[in-house]
């Protein structure tokens, strides 16, 4: 395949045996391996933060999905209800605010006038117009008109403070209805359908299966001598079964560190050699979304790596366009 021929065209041209016994009877070049593999494709699982019943599933096993898109639904009465309770109280301290601002208008009205009739009495006093006694209680009452007023307003910051508690309850409430509403975490195809609408879920339990088919690979196994030598990022090609005729190509995008088959003892350089090391080819990604629609993971095929980054490639592993 290339940048102009689909993962999954039906194969027109000779069979994968005939060009396996091509590329045997030609020999690859020294500083090129081969391992055979198959595509895989990184997989998301669709889950719901919270338990509740599926109210709806609106795509199905092998449709084509979109990061963003809407594919099902969980119904969650009890929090619909703990949304409205907490709607219904913001409304209730907006009403406490009023109120409270309401009766500050009053108490700072006979403030203003307990604040008047004090001064006066000062003033008198000087005069001796009024006795030590009425000036004491036009002052305990100007005193008692302050502190009325601050009480009020201390009542109107606690409602405002009660009204951003319920409006952060609200939020909070409102945003976990909007995670019963799922949707894919990428562009692919789902995979598998785990639940189905009426079903009851657990909070974390998968819901659907998705192949995110712009990161597809093959994974290859190789001898030690070659994975030594392998550089990530360095050039790959690809060849599957179902198209032989067209070369995919891919770049070597991960490296095992550990070796997957190893023998019981390493102490000679035959069991060396056994040693086994996982190697990813991946493809490229523009390349995959041109082609999303064709694109099949479990392909079988032959992977080639180069382990001499100035080796050419051969002409059967040149990447051209299919024959149309």
């Amino acid at each position: 395949m290339t940048s102009t021929a689909p993962l999954s065209a039906s194969a027109q041209a000779q069979p994968v045996e005939k060009l396996v016994q091509r590329w045997r009877k030609n020999k690859l070049p020294e500083g090129i391996a081969q391992s055979n593999g198959r595509l895989e494709a990184t997989q998301v699982d669709v889950s719901s933060k919270y338990a509740g019943r599926l109210a709806e599933v609106s795509v199905e096993e092998g449709s084509t999905v979109t990061a963003g898109q809407v594919v099902a639904k969980i119904a969650s009465p009890e929090m619909e209800a703990q949304l409205r309770a907490a709607q219904a109280d913001i409304q209730k301290a907006k009403d406490a605010v009023a109120a409270a601002e309401a009766e500050i208008v009053t108490r700072q009205a006979a403030q203003d006038f307990a604040k008047g009739d004090f001064e006066r009495a000062v003033e008198l006093l000087k005069s001796g117009n009024i006795t030590k006694q009425i000036y004491d209680q036009r002052q305990r009452n100007y005193e008692g008109a302050q502190a009325g007023t601050l009480a009020v307003q201390a009542q109107r910051d606690q409602a405002r403070s009660a009204v951003r508690t319920a409006a952060a309850e609200a939020e909070r409430v409102a945003a976990m209805l909007a995670d019963l509403t799922l949707v894919s975490p990428r562009d692919g195809r789902v995979q598998y359908q785990l639940a189905r609408a009426g079903e009851v879920v657990a909070a974390g339990a998968p819901i659907l299966t998705i192949l995110d088919l712009t990161d597809v690979y093959m994974t290859i196994f190789v001898p030690a001598a070659v994975a030594g030598k392998l550089e990530v990022g360095g050039e790959a090609r690809l060849v599957l079964d179902p198209i032989p005729d067209v070369v995919v190509p891919a770049t070597v995008s991960f490296v095992a560190s550990d070796a997957q088959f190893t023998p019981k003892t390493v102490e000679t350089k035959d069991e060396r050699e056994k040693l086994m090391f996982r190697v990813k080819l991946k493809i490229d990604r523009a390349l995959l979304q041109k082609y999303m629609s064709r694109v099949k993971t479990g392909v079988r095929g032959v992977g080639f790596v180069r382990t001499k980054p100035d080796v050419a490639w051969p002409d059967s592993l040149q990447v051209k366009p299919r024959p149309q």
